[in-house]
């Protein structure tokens, strides 16, 4: 299985959505704690939905428990914790809340092998979406990692 990895910041929509077409991406996991601001853009909430299937036809899950809490985010923007504090916080959470059986199912209902997780970050160097990528590998057989 190929689990891809995107951000949408410094992307167009259409560098953006020609990725997701080019790679044949069959579901788009959206990772991020809110997907309804205003600056998502081309990413926002139900609109992404409408474009991801008319233009990729791709499905589209939005799990908030993929993402890290409101607590761990602030604090790492704020500067209250080093990166790795907020990658040991985050990963000790989605160890907790056992993210990789909410990710087989969700694989497993979409019934597909190109999947893709969604976030801002232009780079998946500092993102969430590297480390849950990361995590799911290594309690998921046969995940090959992909950053677009």
């Amino acid at each position: 299985m190929n689990l891809y990895t995107i951000g949408y910041t410094q992307k167009s929509a259409q560098q953006f959505f020609e990725k997701i077409s080019n790679n044949n991406i069959e579901l788009l996991i959206d990772v991020r704690l809110h997907n309804k601001s205003q600056l998502a853009g081309f990413t926002k909430g139900s609109d992404l939905v409408y474009f991801l299937g008319k233009l990729c036809q791709c499905g589209y899950k939005h799990d908030v428990d993929f993402a890290p809490t409101d607590d761990i985010l602030k604090s790492y923007r704020d500067k209250k914790l080093s990166w790795l504090l907020y990658e040991q916080q985050y990963l000790a959470l989605i160890n907790k809340r056992h993210c990789e059986i909410a990710f087989q199912k969700a694989i497993d209902e979409a019934n597909c092998s190109n999947v893709c997780l969604l976030c801002s970050e232009p780079k998946p160097d500092f993102c969430h979406r590297r480390l849950l990528a990361e995590f799911l590998s290594s309690k998921l057989a046969n995940i090959q990692i992909i950053h677009l």
